[in-house]
């Protein structure tokens, strides 16, 4: 009696070990554990395992050890890693990826996860001609970046950071609580411009005054003279041991260029995630979709699952249309949540902006509205409300009519429509979008700790923005078990 063996699975190779391309490994061993329909092949640069690196600037700052932000490998037969190894050239007619080992590898199916890297001004000093960072000068995207920015400067050493957006902000953060003394550089008008309006950083600056960084905005650095500093515009020199620079990104697109793939500022892909060659994909920070999403954990992570499903044939319908990003500030002492429309004219036909502005006690909120529904916010020291908002924003559900109580995060009577089904689907952790009623589930499975509740569902283990929600809520249910036992 003989027994008919089905067919090999197809071969997927995924070029970057970075967060994008470790989820998508992670997912497609998720709905394939047996490894019977594809078998996954990941390669990266770097010599280690893939870790989070959205909690880099918490390396920094000392709240986080390498090992911490390790991101889980999939220990099944379909997904093999290689690190410590580089892809240098992309046959698509052969379809075969050529490493920096002297190896091959052919695929039936190619995902580039390549990501981006430190885009560096055309400041002197800054960047040597072949693209490498001056001395005394790093960037901050992986952890080689971060022993770099920790050996350049001592506690008490002055250090200049450039680049006022939320990485530099967040490393401005990390940096002062090493007890160094630190001065933000930033070009636009005011510190994260993109994310927030003026009224907002100002008092988002004199905080960070406050814990001892000092912010420039409007200002443009014209040289970088190791051992001195950053001498800007204006013709002051900001001292500095390090410059850490965080002035944008370039996606890495050069594998795919070559290739003769379809590259503007990213690699273009469409709602199936799929570039101009049919057998090739593109995901996170390389890639270019008409959504948006690049520099951003959790578009990156949507797009993994949506190509996991249907690489693997689970879901071969499956379409990434775009992301509502979300932006949460992660600095010790600092609560901001940003998202949407705040820029807009608050004359706007259509829109309806409800503001608290209370520089003394360094808080701040700002929520638009159209058509009875959040269309942005900007909430800088009211957490409860960045909860509430922010759920809403998710969610499209009708605002309470009183629109102060909510942005103060007070009690408000929701509308019916919001009510229904007893908001059990609230979402908890959008970067993995976990929902309360999953993180319920799981407590009721046994997972009684911020780290049991992690590894069952992954929340906490994207930006970090939810540990406090996770934590009220598990502080909630831990507290109402104990009352049942009594």
């Amino acid at each position: 009696m003989s027994t008919t063996q089905g067919p090999s699975p197809r071969q997927i190779v995924v070029v970057g070990n970075g967060m994008v391309g470790a989820r998508f490994a992670e997912e497609t061993a998720r709905l394939d554990p047996a490894g019977e329909r594809v078998h996954v092949t990941v390669v990266g640069e770097e010599d280690q395992a893939a870790y989070n690196r959205v909690l880099l600037s918490g390396v920094v700052a000392g709240s986080y050890t390498p090992d911490q932000i390790r991101l889980p490998v999939p220990d099944t037969p379909g997904v093999t890693v290689r690190t410590g190894v580089a892809a240098t050239a992309l046959d698509t007619e052969r379809r075969r990826l050529t490493l920096d080992d002297g190896t091959h590898l052919d695929y039936d199916e190619l995902v580039l996860a390549t990501g981006a890297r430190a885009a560096f001004p055309p400041v002197t000093g800054v960047a040597a001609p072949d693209g490498r960072p001056g001395e005394g000068v790093t960037a901050l995207r992986d952890l080689a970046d971060c022993q770099r920015v920790l050996s350049l400067a001592r506690p008490g050493a002055p250090v200049v950071v450039l680049g006022g957006g939320v990485l530099g902000l967040e490393a401005a953060r990390g940096l002062v609580g090493r007890g160094m003394r630190v001065s933000v550089v930033e070009s636009s008008p005011w510190i994260m411009r993109r994310q927030i309006d003026q009224p907002a950083a100002r008092i988002l600056a004199a905080q960070y005054a406050a814990l001892g960084v000092t912010v420039h905005s409007w200002r443009v650095a014209s040289r970088w003279v190791p051992g001195t500093g950053l001498e800007l515009d204006d013709g002051r020199v900001l001292p500095g041991d390090a410059l850490v620079v965080t002035a944008g990104v370039r996606g890495n697109t050069e594998l795919a260029k070559d290739a003769g793939i379809e590259v503007e500022h990213g690699v273009v892909v469409d709602d199936t995630l799929t570039t101009s060659d049919a057998r090739v994909h593109a995901i996170g920070d390389c890639a270019q979709h008409p959504g948006g999403g690049a520099g951003l954990v959790q578009p990156g992570w949507e797009q993994a699952a949506v190509l996991a499903q249907r690489l693997t044939g689970t879901a071969p319908h499956a379409t990434y249309t775009g992301s509502s990003p979300l932006t949460r500030l992660k600095a010790e002492g600092i609560e901001l949540t940003a998202f949407g429309r705040v820029h807009d004219d608050e004359d706007s036909e259509g829109l309806e902006t409800v503001t608290v502005s209370d520089p003394h006690g360094g808080r701040y909120a700002k929520l638009v509205v159209s058509a009875e529904r959040v269309v942005g916010a900007v909430l800088l020291g009211f957490p409860e409300a960045a909860a509430t908002v922010s759920q809403l924003f998710d969610t499209g559900a009708p605002v309470p009519a009183d629109r102060l109580a909510l942005v103060q995060g007070l009690p408000t009577a929701a509308p019916e429509a919001a009510s229904e089904g007893g908001g059990q689907r609230t979402l908890v952790c959008r970067c993995n979008a976990v929902t309360r009623e999953t993180i319920e589930q799981a407590w009721l499975d046994g997972a009684r700790t911020r780290e049991a509740i992690a590894g069952a569902t992954r929340a906490t283990t994207g930006c970090g923005g939810c540990v406090r929600d996770v934590n009220a809520l598990l502080s909630g249910l831990n507290d109402t078990d104990t009352a049942g036992v009594g």
